[in-house]
């Protein structure tokens, strides 16, 4: 199996790509000579990572019939000082609000998804830290960000 995408020049600094039969526009801002028309691409990696996982995890929680009440995750990457700028760190937060019994079912659902399922952080962690941590009902009941800190320090 391969996964193709094409993007077409739209001028200035703007791209279309077609992913799968749906257009995502790429563009810069307008100080960087694009306009603003869409997200630049470099956050689409952290994009896909979100995607990925969460759908592991939805599957996993859903298959497991422990549905959370909301869920989301919020990724953020750490940027090079020089050229290329390119991500030296990822950490993934996730945030789900939900019956006090699943809590362990969405942390291993989260463990299962970055240490088994995932390929894009499969293939992320090839080239950088990816971190994560999990928040339950607003309290943090699992964070491995300062271990991977320290150590690139």
């Amino acid at each position: 199996m391969t996964h193709e995408i094409e993007a077409q020049w739209m001028g200035k600094m703007q791209f279309n790509a077609l992913v799968n039969g749906h257009t995502v526009v790429m563009d810069a801002t307008e100080k960087a000579g694009g306009e603003d028309n869409g997200p630049i691409p470099k956050p689409f990696i952290l994009t896909a990572l979100a995607g990925c996982t969460g759908m592991d995890i939805a599957a996993i929680l859903r298959k497991a019939n422990k549905v959370p009440d909301d869920f989301s995750i919020k990724v953020s990457g750490e940027l090079s000082k020089g050229v290329p700028m390119q991500y030296i760190a990822i950490h993934v937060q996730y945030d789900f609000k939900g019956l006090e019994e699943n809590k362990q079912a969405a942390l291993d659902a989260v463990n299962d998804s970055q240490e088994k399922y995932c390929g894009v952080s499969s293939m992320l962690k090839k080239a950088l830290p990816v971190t994560w941590e999990v928040n339950y009902n607003a309290v943090n009941i699992f964070n491995n960000r300062q271990a991977a800190v320290a150590e690139l320090h």
